[in-house]
């Protein structure tokens, strides 16, 4: 098996927002000037406070700064690394400056305009920390910080690292799929620096079916997080907790996902024309990583 990279390449150009089309030439070329492209292309996403908003979360359309705006610009950094952007420490800065008391985030705070927003975001407390939201944001702040030491010496990155491992410690039962997948990629990328991820690691094992397939409550129908949306890296600890055939044979279902059109597809649902040709362009780029990091 194999993908065709041209024909992703022509999908992106016919369906991706820019950002995603300058992340996939950085991954695909490996070039300094498309690395240094993707750093400037999140500026359109940012806002004066130092957050992200504007729909760089497909499914959050409104202008303001969101946690999951700052999520999706960590993603783009880390990915655009050794190139580093200077602005983000204010991000830091901003995340700080939102942190609840107990050192975790709101999922979301207060949407000024529903319009095609996802209900999920629009109806979040934003007087409660959300373990989904923190671990997703600070796994991609550990993912930056691998290139940028302005990230990973942020007070911020150790007062959520805090949270969430008080957090996880408190799960006794197999929580919410997505809950599940942000916790599992936070323990894998901080075990490297904080040895009690390691235990904390094998405790959430537990709640990992043998085919690592996440089935995901109330989303659409058959809506799933799969073995590589949390494990996507080889050599990571969490590969420890999983069967390498399972591996392998995730690996071979993201190779035959490329459609004729040379893009992939997302199983849950958008909540605007936008947001699914978006989510599709990021998902492309996603599988072309993922494929590329395993030998495939």
């Amino acid at each position: 098996m194999s993908i065709d990279l041209g024909r992703a390449r022509a999908f992106m150009a016919s369906h991706a927002r820019v950002l995603d089309r300058l992340r996939f030439e950085a991954v695909t070329t490996g070039g300094d000037a498309a690395r240094t492209a993707v750093i400037h292309a999140l500026d359109a996403y940012r806002n004066p406070d130092g957050g992200y908003g504007w729909g760089l979360e497909p499914d959050l359309r409104a202008p303001e700064s969101q946690p999951g705006g700052a999520q999706h610009a960590l993603t783009a950094l880390a990915d655009a690394g050794p190139a580093t952007s200077p602005h983000a420490p204010a991000l830091l800065d901003w995340l700080e400056s939102v942190t609840l008391p107990d050192g975790g985030l709101p999922f979301a705070l207060p949407v000024s305009d529903p319009v095609a927003c996802a209900p999920f975001w629009v109806q979040a407390d934003p007087s409660e920390s959300s373990l989904q939201i923190t671990a997703a944001v600070a796994t991609q702040a550990y993912r930056a910080a691998r290139w940028d030491a302005a990230v990973r010496d942020h007070p911020w990155l150790a007062t959520a690292t805090r949270y969430c491992f008080d957090a996880i410690r408190r799960i006794d039962e197999a929580p919410f799929a997505y809950v599940l997948s942000f916790a599992l990629q936070f323990l894998d990328i901080a075990a490297g620096t904080h040895p009690e991820a390691h235990d904390l690691l094998d405790r959430l094992g537990r709640f990992v079916p043998k085919n690592g397939a996440l089935p995901v409550v109330g989303g659409a129908e058959g809506e799933t997080l799969r073995l590589l949306d949390y494990a996507p890296e080889p050599g990571r600890p969490i590969r420890g907790l999983l069967d390498p055939q399972a591996v392998s044979d995730d690996l071979d279902r993201l190779e035959l996902g490329q459609r004729q059109d040379g893009g992939w597809t997302v199983d849950f649902t958008s909540y605007s024309a936008a947001a699914s040709l978006e989510w599709r362009g990021h998902v492309t780029v996603e599988a072309v990583i993922v494929l590329r990091m395993n030998g495939r």
